[in-house]
């Protein structure tokens, strides 16, 4: 079980400072501004970049269901890894949406979670932008599967670049975020968005379905992708010479 603690663990420090940064710091970083979705966007690339550094040798850092079944396609992990590590990510998500919770509920100024939410993914009218289910899918699809592209490729074990693995994983996430905040509030990860969807319920239960389906297919794709050899290196390095020089 040391790895799927491992995830559990890293999964809650992702939700709990990523999901806390839009929930508890108030009028600067947890309003819907440039400086605002900026800051949260970093909030969660560096709990990952911190997470990669720390418990990365021990499970990955997979952090997130979708990154596991990209593995898992690619052929890095075996499917029983995936169900017992899907499950540890989705405990400490929901771990950490209780915390924030608990901190948030215990404010001087009260809080209400129907009011304020819990950081919760969504779309359409009264969230972010109100995009619609199709424009929502397809951000999450499209940028779950270059996240999973990007993860692959900097973790492949021949032609990877291990000591900059976790800071690239990282900005990559922030960059993200920059972009998929005002459309669904960025998922890329079904954990994050079971966790506060659980105390939130309403239409983030209603709309929970969608930050699983499509970061799941997203995953799936870029797992193809690299297992295919379309985004992944050859394994001939004189290819990759001839080709430079072409």
């Amino acid at each position: 079980m040391k790895k799927e603690i491992a995830e559990i663990f890293g999964t809650f420090v992702l939700v709990f400072f990523g999901v806390g940064s839009a929930v508890l710091a108030g009028g600067g970083i947890g309003v819907a501004t440039p400086i605002s979705i900026t800051g949260i966007s970093l909030a969660f690339g560096i709990s990952v970049v911190a997470m990669a550094y720390s418990i990365g040798q021990v499970s990955g850092a997979h952090l997130n269901p979708a990154v596991s079944l990209g593995a898992m396609v690619a052929g890095r992990i075996d499917s029983k890894t995936f169900i017992s590590y899907s499950i540890a990510q989705t405990l400490g998500a929901t771990l950490a949406a209780l915390a924030v919770f608990l901190i948030a509920k215990n404010s001087s100024g009260g809080f209400d979670i129907a009011a304020n939410g819990l950081g919760q993914n969504g779309f359409g009218e009264g969230y972010g932008g109100e995009f619609n289910l199709l424009g929502a899918f397809i951000f999450e699809f499209v940028a779950t599967m270059v996240f999973i592209v990007v993860i692959l490729g900097v973790t492949e074990e021949k032609t990877g670049s291990p000591m900059l693995a976790g800071l690239v994983i990282g900005l990559t996430l922030t960059m993200i975020h920059l972009v998929g905040i005002t459309v669904t509030g960025t998922s890329v990860n079904p954990a994050r968005s079971i966790g506060p969807a659980l105390f939130v319920g309403g239409t983030a239960l209603a709309q929970l379905w969608l930050f699983i389906v499509a970061p799941l297919l997203g995953a799936l794709a870029g797992g193809m992708l690299h297992k295919l050899k379309v985004t992944s290196p050859p394994e001939n390095t004189e290819e990759v010479a001839s080709g430079s020089e072409a």
